[in-house]
This record gives structure tokens, C-alpha cells and sequence, in this order.
């Protein structure tokens, strides 16, 4: 089921915290709605499920008008950071509640909590109570009771931050394959913009109150839209240099210099993603650096750099460190056709 917001402001006082935003979230994708904390990302999430009111604007699911709707006549499930679980009930009853608020019964409701809890994983559990259960197992079984009355969108607040890494990354895969077996409109909210790189087929990057950028993760990393989305997309992040062109060259702040292919004039920042940073010992092209920091990643590493005055960073695949040694002078330049040019206003050009 799509979902539609139209010229939606969510005012607190005097705060604007969403200020006539304009979005349409997909029948049946996964969008993700990423930013730093206070860019309006929740806000956006709960005036959607009826939890905020809507200071102005519309709120549509479907063709259904539900701006004024109470959050039980919307037909959504929301799934929040804490799991929000009764700790008195078995996880079994926990699940089943939304259909037993609505009158169920737990006899005419058993097949659909036994096909849900298989879908998670969670069969032996469904007897025991929330305590004795993991944070991951915990995250299932509100997962569960979010799907098992099979609602129109699929809401999730930060479902995975308090979950340690590994099992973040486990967990990204279950929600991905869930969605994908439901066929299932999901809007999900995270801080977290690998997460978002990952889970989304539609990303949707907020700042201050408002729409940033949105679009496939792919185009949204490649093709960032100003200089706040380019070096909030990305880990490490975007390479950001201030300084002047003119005349195909770019001469940053400190006086190093490298040839840009656009003909830009005046003020310009240049950005570079860390992968696109190639490093030799031996060679000549390009412009000394010196190797502050190695942190290796396994097959990667991630080297800190110093040019001059101005801090770079790359991405080297660790078969190709031999010579790169933290103290060294090596020389670095910049895949040309992968800079990304920014104005005096700090849009893309």
C-alpha cells in the first residue's frame, strides 16, 4: 500500500521540527528515512502511525485520507527501539495480542502465531517470558507481533540500535527477507547510514526538518546531492577540500593543486570518497602524503593521511600496503572521474 505526505508540518511550540515535507513511500519497497539526530526522521515515522498530530498537511495510505485518524484505524504496525514487550505475558501471548485486543480468540488465532513464529525462528520460545528471553529473541518476537495481523505498512523506530553489532547485521538480513516474503510497505527509521545503505530500496536522507535527498542508495552515494548528504553517505566518509578553481585546476586552502575536468571558477569544494584515493610508494603522479594512521579491516584498511595541512583519507585493499607504513611519505591522487564538485552554496555542480 502506498503511502503519501503532502506539505506536512509538525510544529512544537515554536520549533518546526518537520517543516512541508513531500513524500511517496512505495507499495511493497523498503524505505528507509536516515539522518543525524533532531532532522525529523521519528517525528516523520510517528505522525505516519497516528502517534503525533499533524500541524498542517496530509497524510495519506492509499487513497485514504488518514490524517485525522486515531493510530488503531490506520491499519499500520509499528515496531519501536525498546520492544515495548508485556513482560507478564509468554511470548506466545505477546505476539497474539493485536488480535486479541480485537476480540480473538487464542484458539482461533494459534495457526497464524505457530506460522509466525516459524517465519522468526522463535517456535521454542513460545512459551517463556520476555526476561528470559536475548535482546535479539526479544526484537523477534516484537517483530512477530507486528506482522501477525498482516497490516497495510510496516513500521519500524530504530528496531536494531540496541542490539550488538553481529547481531545487527543478522538481524538487517531477517527483516530484509521478511519484507521481501510479506510483499509488505515498510518505512524504517535509523541513524545509522549503513544501515540505511543496506536495508533500502528507497533512502530518504533528512536534515533539519526537511528532505535532503532521496533515491536508490546507489544513486543517493554516487550522485550526493550537496555537501551535508555526500559526507553523511558513506563510511569513511566523503574526502570534503575547500579552495578555488579556476582554469581546470583546483588549488586547495594550504596551496596544493590538482587538475579538475569541469571548467568552475571561483569557491568550490571538491569531494573525493576514500576508495577513489590511490596510493603508490614508487610512483609520481599526484602529491606527497604522509601515512599517520593504519587501521586494517581485514582485507581493507582505512590509512589516515596528511597533505600539507589537509587531512585525507583512503581506503586500501591490504595486498597493496607493502611500503604503505605509518610514518611514511608516499604519494596519493585522486581518480578524476569519480571528484565530486560542489559550488559556493555547497550544491553539487
Amino acid at each position: 500500500m502506498n503511502v503519501r505526505l503532502e506539505n506536512v508540518v509538525k510544529k512544537y511550540g515554536d520549533v518546526e521540527a518537520v517543516r512541508g515535507i513531500n513524500l511517496e513511500l512505495q507499495d511493497g519497497k523498503f524505505t528507509v528515512l536516515v539522518g543525524p539526530s533532531g532532522c525529523g526522521k521519528t517525528t516523520t515515522l510517528r505522525m505516519i502511525a497516528g502517534l503525533e498530530s499533524v500541524t498542517s498537511g496530509q497524510i495519506f495510505i492509499g487513497d485514504l485520507d488518514v490524517t485525522d485518524f486515531e493510530p488503531k484505524d490506520r491499519d499500520v504496525s509499528m515496531v519501536f527501539q525498546n520492544y515495548a514487550l508485556y513482560p507478564h505475558l509468554s511470548v506466545a501471548d505477546n505476539i497474539a495480542f493485536p488480535l486479541m485486543a480485537r476480540g480473538a480468540k487464542r484458539a482461533d488465532v494459534q495457526d497464524r502465531i505457530n506460522d509466525v513464529a516459524a517465519a522468526l525462528e522463535i517456535t521454542q520460545l513460545l512459551g517463556r517470558k520476555p526476561k528470559e528471553l536475548s535482546g535479539g529473541q526479544q526484537q523477534r518476537v516484537a517483530i512477530g507481533r507486528a506482522i501477525i495481523r498482516q497490516p497495510k505498512v510496516f513500521l519500524f523506530d530504530e528496531p536494531l540500535s540496541n542490539l550488538d553489532a553481529k547481531l545487527r547485521v543478522e538481524m538487517r538480513t531477517e527483516l530484509l527477507r521478511l519484507q521481501r516474503q510479506l510483499g509488505a510497505t515498510a518505512v524504517y527509521v535509523t541513524h545509522d547510514q549503513e544501515e540505511a545503505m543496506t536495508l533500502s530500496d528507497v533512502m530518504v536522507v533528512m536534515r533539519d526538518g526537511v528532505i535532503a535527498q532521496q533515491g536508490k542508495p546507489v544513486e543517493v552515494y554516487e550522485s550526493p546531492i550537496d555537501t551535508f548528504v555526500a559526507s553523511f553517505v558513506g563510511s569513511p566518509r566523503m574526502n570534503l577540500m575547500n579552495g578555488i578553481a579556476a582554469n581546470g585546476t583546483f588549488v586547495f586552502a594550504d596551496g596544493l593543486q590538482i587538475p579538475v575536468a569541469l571548467s568552475l571558477s571561483g569557491k568550490t569544494t571538491v569531494g573525493i570518497r576514500p576508495e577513489d584515493v590511490i596510493l603508490s610508494v614508487d610512483g609520481t603522479q599526484g602529491f606527497e602524503v604522509l601515512v599517520e594512521i593504519i587501521e586494517l579491516l581485514g582485507p581493507r584498511a582505512i590509512v589516515t593521511l596528511k597533505a600539507r595541512s589537509t587531512s585525507l583519507t583512503a581506503v586500501v585493499e591490504a595486498s597493496a600496503l607493502s611500503g604503505v607504513t605509518e610514518g611514511a611519505v608516499v604519494r596519493a591522487h585522486f581518480r578524476e572521474s569519480k571528484l565530486h564538485l560542489f559550488g559556493a552554496d555547497g550544491r553539487r555542480v
